[in-house]
């Protein structure tokens, strides 16, 4: 068995989620308490009873959905159950980086802190949104937004096959969305993200994350992570400083990612956080042989993947 952790974004958050693992195990507990200590932020508090508009802000959304991962891994650690190649989509690079000891716990949070701060606080004033375009080859949603006259649309993530987010300026994203249905779109869905994310337009917030970038210390990958400006694996000589403040200006190659990690005998994927996003993802891909797709986001789900492992 070849497994790979697969770490959600933001846009998978809901109040609630992780209440049962937090009640359940004394681990995932002090995972939360730790990052209080660490931000002084009761994310705990703010995810298990919201309200939704509190959680859906990009500084507490991005905290929320770290904590929880790691939450989960530590049970994960707790029962000697890793894996061979790691990747996360957006924020979930950063848990994939916390797991592999690439960036510590302490210095993980503190970043991922600033990081939701800036993306939030530093956006260039306008009503911006983000939309997942369905039912279009990567490059038919590239002339989608190269179509779209009334204002700022580009590519952010390549989510899987036949599935591409947009992000720019709400007027543009609903022209899109008409554009992308005369192109055969089967669906256009907005997300519950509040920014021009993975577009030049957080370049200021990219500055500003570069600076904390260059307070922490970097240390070699001791799991294989896979970075999403390219699909690629981290190597040793990679600066990872730089590639992580240009992560939130560049697209996410999430489909080339998911490739990759198919293409290197991965069989068995464990989603790690909320909701079943990168599930999704992964069931669209080509596979051949067949794979195990696996989540947890919850006691049941994880019991589930603690049988099928034999744990």
């Amino acid at each position: 068995m070849k497994i790979g952790f697969l770490f959600p974004g933001q846009g998978s958050q809901n109040i609630g989620m992780g209440k049962d693992l937090y009640e359940k195990y004394d681990i995932v507990k002090d995972t939360y308490n730790k990052v209080k200590q660490i931000t002084g932020i009761d994310i705990a508090k703010i995810t298990f009873e919201g309200p939704e508009e509190l959680l859906n802000e990009t500084k507490y959304t991005q905290l929320a959905i770290l904590t929880m991962s790691l939450g989960i891994l530590e049970i994960l650690k707790q029962k000697n159950i890793q894996c061979d190649i790691s990747a996360g989509l957006s924020l979930g690079e950063y848990t994939a980086l916390i797991n592999s000891n690439a960036i510590s716990f302490n210095e993980g949070i503190e970043l991922v802190k600033k990081r939701g701060e800036y993306m939030q606080d530093l956006l260039p004033k306008g009503d911006w949104q983000m939309a997942a375009i369905l039912g279009l080859s990567d490059e038919q949603a590239e002339e989608v937004c190269k179509k779209v006259k009334s204002g700022f649309v580009k590519p952010a993530n390549y989510n899987t096959l036949g599935q591409v987010a947009i992000s720019g300026e709400e007027v543009a994203i609903k022209e899109a969305e008409i554009i992308a249905k005369e192109m055969g779109a089967k669906k256009v869905k907005v997300l519950k993200t509040a920014g021009p994310f993975h577009t030049e337009k957080l370049l200021e917030s990219s500055n500003a994350l570069k600076k904390e970038l260059e307070k922490i210390t970097i240390n070699k990958c001791e799991t294989k992570v896979i970075k999403n400006i390219d699909g690629d694996f981290y190597k040793d000589t990679d600066d990872i400083k730089d590639i992580l403040a240009k992560h939130i200006i560049n697209p996410v190659r999430f489909s080339k990612t998911l490739q990759n990690m198919i293409d290197n005998e991965i069989d068995t994927f464990i989603e790690i956080g909320p909701g079943k996003t990168l599930s999704g993802f992964v069931k669209r891909m080509k596979q051949e042989p067949a794979i195990q797709i696996l989540n947890i986001n919850d006691v049941p789900s994880l019991e589930n993947v603690l049988d099928y492992i034999n744990v």
